[in-house]
């Protein structure tokens, strides 16, 4: 069951990712698919074809390594045996001289070439040949042939008498080496090279240079003298005309057939599609897709649904028509709410004003005093709200406390002794934050006001390190800790200040010794 749900889930996953796929897209995979056939049997040709060309290939290379280690064994053993006649008479008699003679007359066509033998006694003295032109490689007595390359110059052969008084070398250079080595075989390039058991080898001729993609096919082939290796390699292309051609026909075949059907879906489908989105993206509120300019689309279902969206559009602007007006009345609706709320707490604070001045005894009148400032501090948000409210950027901090400084100075009966600096940064806060502060701000500088009417009192608002915040600061001798500050708090203003602090989700902090109050609140901005 768990393989069935994973198929199901799979098939799904692969049907929602077809489905996302641009109708070219699809038409190419549909395509595709139905030339497989031809491409696997197109493919199935070429390597039936390219292996057979192979087999071959390696058939002509043994023959070629065969026939030039044969022709190299002979020559090369011929020689050594020739010389090491000659050495054995001239060890029996060193002044032998047709034994020296006759195999001068073996080396004669190899001397030609550029070859060289040279037999000598122990004490150095050459019997018979010339100087050898580089030195002979350690052979032992009485064993065969040691071989010694010298890298881009030839091979050194050594032999040593049955005695161990004469020995012989022979030198055969790259040239002579080729030529006897060179196959019969015509029109193939092949690189030949003979090795050494120490890893050396030397290259008879230039080797074939080949592309990237050739083939190199190698075979190494002892020589059975002085332990040499014949390497016979061959490159051979693997792109040939006729593999070429038996892939590029499908290929053809598919670009044919895709350009056809693209060709064909594009005028039907695809550009009349493109055209309908165009005038669709060009569309405006209050326009309407013109029914004379989808006529113009090809297909007839595409005309239809042209058609649609003009029927679309001109019902849309009715709509929009009847939004609008909606819209104009919601705004003096709205406007006539502010305007009473701004009126109310207009009409509450004049008649709060009223009663404190009527108040016979002195405390009940800076309880009226007291929450005029707080209805106060109500009234400016609001009026500043509804003046930022079109714009929807915030409130000015500096703005509503500037105004509410105002307003507690004006309202305080200790007014003109109480002094408040501002230092206030530009910056933007919702509604809600900015009727927090302002409580905030009334209930210290009232707090500071009930120790010491003749408080001075600094206001500051600076940037945080925090970014969206700013550091909200109060700070006032009269703040200091003391017994007149913990009974106010205690009495009425802690818990007030404690809420509020919390509906700014940040903790209010007091620093005891300055008489400071600070707290982070959020911004939106800066004005």
């Amino acid at each position: 069951m768990d393989r069935i749900a994973a198929g199901e889930r799979s098939r799904t996953r692969i049907g929602a990712r077809l489905g996302q796929l641009q109708t070219g897209a699809k038409i190419f995979l549909i395509l595709l698919a139905a030339l497989l056939p031809f491409a696997l049997i197109a493919i199935l040709a070429t390597l039936s074809t390219t292996r057979q060309a192979s087999v071959e290939a390696q058939s002509q290379l043994r023959v070629a390594a065969k026939e030039s280690s044969r022709n190299l064994a002979i020559e090369l053993a011929g020689d050594m045996a020739a010389l090491t006649t000659a050495m054995n008479a001239l060890a029996a008699d060193h002044a032998d001289a047709p034994s020296c003679a006759r195999a001068r007359g073996v080396f004669a066509q190899q001397t030609a070439a550029g070859a060289s033998f040279s037999i000598i006694d122990r004490a150095g003295r050459t019997l018979c040949g010339g100087t050898p032109p580089f030195p002979a490689p350690d052979a032992t007595v009485g064993g065969g042939p040691a071989a010694r390359l010298v890298p881009g110059k030839g091979v050194v052969l050594a032999i040593v008498a049955a005695g161990g008084d004469l020995r012989g070398s022979a030198f055969f250079p790259t040239a002579f080496l080729a030529g006897v080595a060179k196959p019969t075989a015509t029109g193939i390039n092949y690189a030949e090279s003979i090795r050494s058991a120490d890893g050396q080898e030397l290259a008879l001729g230039a080797p074939n240079q080949g592309g990237p993609l050739d083939n190199r096919q190698v075979i190494n082939t002892a020589l059975s003298v002085g332990d040499l290796t014949l390497s016979v390699s061959m490159r051979r292309n693997l792109i040939t005309s006729p593999i070429a051609i038996a892939m590029l026909v499908p290929l053809l075949m598919w670009l044919a057939a895709a350009s056809i059907a693209w060709f064909v879906v594009d005028r039907l489908l695809i550009r009349p599609l493109r055209m309908l989105r165009a005038r669709v993206a060009a569309y405006r509120p209050g326009q309407a897709i013109e029914s004379a300019d989808v006529r113009l689309l090809p297909a007839q279902e595409i005309r239809e649904l042209g058609e649609t969206f003009g029927s679309l559009s001109r019902t849309l602007i009715l709509h929009e028509a009847g939004l609008a007006e909606g819209l104009v009345r919601q705004t003096k609706l709205t406007r006539e709410v502010h305007h009473r709320v701004k009126n109310n707490l207009q009409v509450i604070s004049s008649l709060i004003n009223l009663h404190s001045r009527g108040a016979q005894a002195e405390e009940a009148a800076r309880a009226y005093a007291s929450i005029q400032r707080r209805v106060d501090a109500l009234a400016v948000v609001h009026r500043h709200h509804f003046a930022e409210m079109e714009d929807n950027r915030g409130l000015s901090l500096r703005a509503v406390i500037g105004e509410l400084a105002s307003n507690i100075r004006a309202t305080s009966p200790e007014g003109s002794k109480l002094a408040i600096l501002l230092e206030i940064e530009p910056f933007l806060v919702s509604q809600d934050n900015a009727i927090a502060i302002a409580f905030l701000l009334t209930e210290i500088i009232e707090l500071a006001i009930g120790i010491s009417p003749s408080a001075q009192l600094t206001l500051s608002v600076r940037a945080a390190d925090t970014p969206g915040t700013a550091i909200l600061r109060v700070s006032s001798p009269a703040l200091a800790d003391g017994d007149a500050l913990q009974s106010a708090l205690a009495r009425r203003y802690g818990r007030v200040m404690e809420g509020l602090s919390r509906q700014l989700r940040a903790p209010l902090h007091h620093d005891p010794l300055t008489g400071c109050y600070e707290i982070a609140v959020p911004v939106t901005g800066k004005d």
